[in-house]
């Protein structure tokens, strides 16, 4: 396909693998049994990627309890009451709360990204969490012998394993989920608490090299989750500028259902710098609606407008359940509107003549 086309991760689990997890967590299967179970979604979802023509496939975090905390599994440091993220429906969503030092992953994207690469021989991309979300698990009053300037060294350490593991293992894209990027700016309008987050990610970047952050880029939505969002109403305008001083070669933009896409597109424009690529969101997930190919090869048609077509990509907005017990997005619909971002990618090539 001359205009490349991702996903950005998250496809709903299916019934028998939720069934699974509640009865794991109840004591009433074996590890094992959950095991299977994950087995077998992660089996389905990737034949069902590959199925709607997607060149590039994941995982489609079938295994992660959640797109945030996957690096906490088997982790005995941690207490439940940690950070509280608020949704515009009146949901909320709650970190863990780092309890003692040291901090260490309890496991490495590239577990999830080997067992994808064994079931497909499509290129399969991974994401990971940023340092900067995992950053919030630092209480805000300190830690007796474990300072924040310990903690922060030991995050970076284990982000980096987390991306070169992945690199290591011929992913197609590493792809870092920066979601509370928008977020911050709702928290600190000043943008200190964003440019502290993006200072922090850059700082995990820049132990690769040109070539290896030619493989790496970072996604950003205003958070999607049981169809709301934690950060739609912040302006892209003062997320942006701060965003494209991250030090990654791709950039995957929640666009599809921004009101205003052109002025979000003309501010891309200004901001996009060679060597990077761009991804844009051409499909949206919270919406129960689905695309059609023509709508979405009209949004890339409109984005190629601003952005060279040499340099432009499709997306989904965000995840379609980034938290394993999302359930208000079908998986029936996630991977229709998949189809529907392939062919509709594929048709604004043929109309661009690329």
């Amino acid at each position: 396909m001359a205009i490349p086309t991702e996903p950005i991760g998250s496809i709903p689990r299916p019934v028998d693998l939720l069934a699974a997890m509640g009865e794991r967590a109840a004591g009433k299967i074996s590890e094992e049994q959950l095991h299977a179970a994950e087995n077998a979604a992660l089996r389905d979802t990737i034949q069902r990627l590959e199925a709607t023509g997607s060149p590039v496939v994941s995982d489609g975090e079938q295994t992660k309890p959640s797109f945030a905390t996957y690096p906490l599994a088997g982790i005995q440091n941690l207490a439940s009451d940690g950070v509280t993220i608020p949704f515009a429906d009146g949901h909320t969503r709650q970190l863990p709360r780092l309890t003692k030092g040291p901090f260490r992953y309890g496991i490495h994207a590239a577990q999830y990204l080997k067992a994808a690469q064994k079931l497909t021989r499509r290129p399969v991309k991974q994401a990971v969490i940023s340092a900067s979300a995992l950053s919030l698990l630092y209480p805000q009053g300190g830690l007796n012998g474990y300072s924040r300037e310990a903690f922060l060294g030991d995050l970076i350490q284990q982000a980096v394993v987390d991306i070169r593991d992945c690199l290591a293992a011929q992913a197609a894209c590493v792809q870092i989920d920066f979601t509370e990027a928008r977020l911050s700016l709702k928290l600190d309008p000043s943008g200190g608490l964003l440019n502290s987050f993006i200072e922090l990610n850059n700082q995990v970047l820049r132990h690769f090299s040109d070539d290896e952050r030619k493989r790496i880029g970072v996604h950003t939505c205003p958070g999607g989750d049981r169809d709301s969002t934690h950060s739609a109403d912040v302006d892209y305008a003062s997320l942006l500028p701060a965003l494209f001083q991250m030090k990654v070669g791709r950039f995957y933009v929640q666009l599809a259902s921004e009101a205003d896409r052109r002025r979000v597109l003309e501010t891309l424009r200004t901001l996009l710098r060679p060597g990077q690529f761009l991804f844009v969101g051409v499909t949206d997930p919270i919406s129960p609606t689905i695309e059609s190919p023509e709508t979405v090869r009209d949004r890339v048609l409109e984005a190629a407008e601003f952005i060279p077509v040499e340099v432009l990509g499709t997306t989904d907005d965000c995840g379609f359940s980034p938290f394993a017990d999302d359930t208000s997005t079908s998986r029936e619909t996630a991977f229709a509107k998949i189809k529907s971002r392939v062919e509709g990618t594929a048709l604004a090539a043929k109309a661009l003549g690329v």
